[in-house]
């Protein structure tokens, strides 16, 4: 065998790795919520409420941190700086964190705007900020495990009665903030997953109020459409978002319970999990598919936009509810 020959077969079998290693990294985990809602059962302690919500964003981060490859999206070498699917599923799972965070830090914990803030909580809220793509000094996955770190000791806290400093206020207009933080976020992917096929959308920027006004002129309407080359990358943000976000609203259902019971709210809030856990389908597509609308290929962004869509709505109806006494 000729040096061209060892050459072309070394160079197959460098390109049959990556591949191998590609595929395997680009795995999305598994829905962990039994993990998350059993954990009080399973780690023997007193039931406390906020101890599941704490483990949901406590697991959600870990799995986002240890899954399959690690934590890809600052990755620097091949073939991981060579991927975008994971990495666009893992800001998807982060920006939904962090949401959750700083509900944790300005209201959960927190019994009135004049109160003290908790003292892990306003170490750990700031770790998420991190650019998630930063690799060195400090890395992006070092802060979101001190972050971690530190909402394993305010959850030890909650089920501390001699540590009065730490608490979980489960309310009405916790939970309600939280959520309107929430619909806009689902209202953005759905905009952004419609925009695949392109939209001629009119400006409703001012709708509703006659005496609004913004910075400038903007135009009375504009045509919205995804690049190609970011189709994908939309749809799996929005798949990691509804995977966090599943997991924390299984969460809710066990410490809000009494709330949404008080408001014959349940069963709106099992309705939106339903809908989030549609999203978590798999996928029979080697690719995500872009057909135009009612076409002859399956377009995998407006069918993501219609859970989302369908999951926003259930949310909106959700906040009303909280708001009435």
């Amino acid at each position: 065998m000729n040096k061209r020959n060892i050459a072309y077969l070394v160079t197959g079998l460098v390109l049959f790795i990556f591949v191998v290693v590609s595929w395997w990294v680009s795995r999305e985990p598994a829905v962990i919520t039994e993990d998350i809602t059993q954990a009080q059962q399973t780690n023997n302690v007193t039931p406390t409420v906020g101890y599941t919500t704490t483990t949901a964003l406590i697991k959600v981060t870990e799995t986002l941190l240890d899954k399959p490859g690690g934590y890809l999206a600052n990755d620097i070498l091949p073939p991981y700086s060579l991927l975008d699917n994971m990495p666009a599923w893992e800001f998807g799972v982060l920006e939904m964190s962090r949401d959750l965070a700083l509900a944790f830090r300005k209201d959960f914990s927190r019994s009135q705007s004049q109160s003290a803030e908790n003292e892990y909580l306003k170490v750990a809220q700031p770790q998420f900020n991190i650019d998630h793509r930063s690799w060195a000094i400090p890395s992006a996955e070092s802060e979101y495990r001190k972050a971690v770190d530190q909402l394993y000791l305010y959850r030890d806290a909650l089920s501390d009665s001699s540590i009065a400093g730490s608490q979980f206020y489960a309310r009405a207009d916790n939970l309600r903030d939280w959520l309107k933080n929430v619909e806009k976020r689902l209202g953005s992917y759905s905009q952004r997953l419609s925009a695949s096929v392109g939209q001629d959308r009119l400006n409703t920027d001012l709708a509703g109020d006659a005496g609004a006004r913004q910075s400038t002129t903007g135009p009375n309407h504009r045509v919205v459409k995804t690049s190609w080359w970011k189709i994908d990358d939309e749809f799996y943000e929005a798949r990691g978002a509804a995977w966090a976000l599943l997991h924390y609203l299984k969460a809710v259902e066990v410490d809000f319970a009494e709330v949404l019971h008080r408001r014959n709210a349940m069963v709106s809030l099992q309705q939106i999990i339903r809908e989030l856990e549609a999203t978590q389908q798999p996928i029979w597509s080697p690719m995500v598919l872009n057909g135009s609308g009612f076409g002859l290929l399956a377009n995998h962004s407006l069918v993501m936009a219609n859970y989302i869509s369908r999951a926003n709505a259930a949310l909106i109806d959700l906040s009303e509810l909280l708001t009435q006494g």
